[in-house]
């Protein structure tokens, strides 16, 4: 069950509830003074230790390189003013990382190295290019959880289904679970073709060519182009698979190979039973197999 609150990995004794008295409440603190405060409130040893770093509210622009935390994995920057994510460079260790409530306006190069992210907030930014945006993020094999809502971005008519098509991994998008629907419906609009092929293939089709007439066209058509596979090259276990250009070549095998049942029976009737056997009362007859084939 995925969770929005994540809370549980950041102790109450480690989190701070804004700017630290004293400071400048119209700038905030410096990046490396919260920091710092965060560490002697968490109680950090060293920085090997350092697995969860609250910086969330601190009226921060900018933010020093994180890279002395290698091993962080909760990361809160949320309600900040950053503009740049130029700090995370070495973080590759990050599973949730909140970004949300600042003015970020392009995260291009800055996050795809993030491959172990599974919870990723950028809500209430200017993301403005879903395109660019998306592409940042189609290496996060493991991310589940996505927010991008609230951003110029996901006013694009097809928003949504362009993010679950290119996203396959996440589950949970702008607190609204993907349902097998939405997937679906992303595939037809931006696969069609791949659409129809499976379909054809999981529901059959009725096929009007014979086989022999379209291997032998698709022979004919792929001996003009010139061989595509040499005749003694060997993918895995499978020897000489002619490739098919055309999807409905691989219908038609399909449905010409697999499809094919067969049913066998006999007539009881003409069989002896045990006692006609002994008291030899029935003349034995040969048996007569009757086969059906079907597709």
């Amino acid at each position: 069950m995925l969770h929005f609150n994540s809370a549980k990995r950041n102790p109450k004794h480690c989190r701070s509830s804004g700017p630290t008295p004293g400071a400048s409440t119209g700038e905030g603190l410096s990046g490396t003074k919260a920091i710092e405060n965060q560490l002697k409130i968490c109680g950090y040893k060293s920085n090997v230790d350092v697995v969860a770093l609250y910086l969330a509210r601190q009226g921060l622009r900018n933010i020093p390189s994180l890279s002395q935390f290698r091993r962080l994995k909760y990361l809160w920057i949320n309600n900040n003013k950053i503009q740049d994510l130029t700090f995370l460079i070495k973080n590759y260790y990050l599973t949730e990382l909140y970004l949300n409530n600042n003015e970020l306006t392009d995260i291009s190069g800055a996050l795809k190295h993030l491959c172990s992210l599974q919870i990723l907030f950028l809500h209430n930014n200017e993301l403005k290019k879903l395109g660019k945006t998306v592409k940042e993020l189609k290496g996060m094999i493991s991310l589940q959880t996505l927010n991008l809502f609230q951003n110029p971005l996901a006013y694009d008519p097809d928003y949504r289904l362009y993010v679950i098509y290119f996203l396959p991994s996440v589950q949970l998008l702008d607190r609204k679970l993907v349902t097998q629907r939405e997937r679906e419906s992303a595939l037809h609009l931006y696969n069609p073709k791949r659409t129809w092929v499976m379909q054809s293939i999981a529901f059959g089709r009725r096929v009007d060519t014979s086989l022999e007439t379209m291997v032998e066209s698709s022979r004919c058509t792929q001996s003009a182009r010139g061989p595509i596979i040499p005749s003694d090259h060997e993918f895995g276990n499978n020897t000489n698979k002619v490739p098919f250009e055309d999807p409905e070549d691989a219908v038609l095998v399909r449905a010409t190979t697999r499809s094919l049942m067969e049913f066998s029976s006999v007539d009881w009737n003409k069989v002896a039973t045990c006692q006609e056997r002994r008291l030899k009362n029935k003349t034995e007859e040969p048996l007569e197999k009757l086969t059906v084939q079907f597709r």
